[in-house]
């Protein structure tokens, strides 16, 4: 288990449009390893790869169904509306209501750069999207109906 460090708002890599992958290396499989581990050692449900400072179109999410690898993601429809609390990695101990279609479909490589469709509504939805606008240097405080507060986790009473 290998775990990197996940890049805080504030870091420019952030900010940057992340590259196309073009070929699946051992280096790439062994990032979308570690950005797993990362992801549960962090208990989030998403991770992008500029998360972790690497600028490639690359995402892994897991809901609670078993992980779900996204190589250069597109979304292809979008419908419906949901509005909640949204939280990231990248922006520790904040959250802010944000707006997101409730359905998405979406189009993507698996690790070994089989193209795949993934159809998600809720959660799954809210997480696709979160992820891929960190490929296009977007945070979801960017999109959020007012600034991240901070949240209070019930065990912290």
């Amino acid at each position: 288990m290998a775990l990197r460090n996940i890049r805080i708002f504030g870091d420019d890599v952030l900010r940057k449009k992340c590259k196309e992958v073009t070929e699946v290396t051992p280096r790439t499989k062994q990032l979308i390893e570690d950005m797993l581990d990362t992801m549960y050692e962090s208990e989030g449900v998403g991770l992008a790869a500029p998360q972790v400072g690497i600028v490639k179109r690359i995402v892994v999410i897991d809901i609670g169904d078993g992980p779900v690898i996204m190589i250069n993601p597109v979304i292809l429809e979008q419908s419906g509306e949901q509005t909640g609390d949204e939280g990231c990695l990248s922006l520790p101990g904040k959250a802010a209501i944000v707006k997101r279609p409730n359905y998405v479909k979406a189009k993507a490589y698996d690790e070994n750069m089989k193209p795949y469709e993934i159809e998600g509504t809720e959660l799954l939805a809210r997480a696709i999207c979160h992820e891929l606008d960190h490929l296009d240097g977007i945070l979801y405080s960017d999109r959020a109906e007012s600034e991240p507060v901070d949240v209070q986790y019930d065990d912290e009473e």
